[in-house]
């Protein structure tokens, strides 16, 4: 599906973690189901509907994560609210709970690993040709750990987390300190991600060709260097 027909030599490619080598949606799922079966969550919330304490915490989590990109709150306060006001929707104010929520969603979250089907082989293609990086805003803890346990660590010369940048994707900022960290220019770099402000107008106002990964049929196209469905599809012009 990629819409140019390549011209140049990259010698780097940074690659996304979230929803692009690892199937975090569905993590995140199965996380939510082991804190409700160990928690009694439902009774706590007088609801035989999981599904609408998910719902709830999604749209609380979406917009503290926004928040957070913009660095208008911390790590913590994201940790720890978008499990207290879906929480309190519910009639719930125990806010220690809500950090018993919080820490053990992400020691949880840490061990599930999901990766697509083409993950393995597509970076087995392309380790022997480029230098392979990834950059990642997801908390250190929890990216470091799923590396390790998906083995995925091993093809990463370099990781770098909004942490360590201390700066978080969509800005440029961060984009700056990965070159630097890989020893790259832009202009031999392309950066393959799933979210169309984080991963492709950020490495677009770093100057770094992208490549949108378009996990849905019904998203609107945007401005990307390529576009691809699946990442089986990087084969077809790197």
């Amino acid at each position: 599906m990629n819409r140019k027909i390549i011209t140049k030599k990259y010698n780097h490619l940074f690659f996304d973690l979230d929803n692009t080598l690892w199937d975090f949606s569905y993590d995140a799922k199965k996380t939510f189901e082991k804190l409700i079966s160990k928690y009694n969550l439902l009774a706590k919330i007088d609801s035989n509907n999981p599904d609408l304490f998910l719902q709830a915490y999604k749209k609380h989590n979406l917009q503290l994560w926004e928040e957070y990109k913009k660095e208008e709150i911390t790590k913590e306060h994201l940790s720890l609210e978008r499990f207290r006001r879906p929480l309190s929707d519910f009639g719930c104010q125990d806010k220690s709970f809500a950090k018993k929520l919080s820490e053990d969603y992400i020691e949880t979250l840490s061990g599930f690993v999901t990766l697509f089907p083409e993950t393995i082989s597509i970076l087995d293609y392309l380790k022997p040709k480029y230098n392979l990086h990834a950059i990642t805003n997801g908390f250190e803890e929890v990216q470091i750990k799923k590396l390790m346990i998906s083995g995925l660590n091993k093809y990463f010369s370099c990781i770098i987390t909004s942490e360590m940048a201390e700066v978080r994707k969509p800005d440029k900022a961060i984009y700056d300190f990965s070159l630097s960290k890989a020893g790259a220019t832009s202009g031999e770099c392309l950066m393959i991600g799933d979210d169309p402000e984080s991963d492709i107008e950020g490495a677009s106002a770093a100057g770094i060709d992208q490549c949108w990964l378009k996990l849905n049929e019904t998203d609107n196209c945007i401005d990307a260097t390529y576009v691809i469905c699946s990442l089986g599809e990087l084969k077809g012009f790197l």
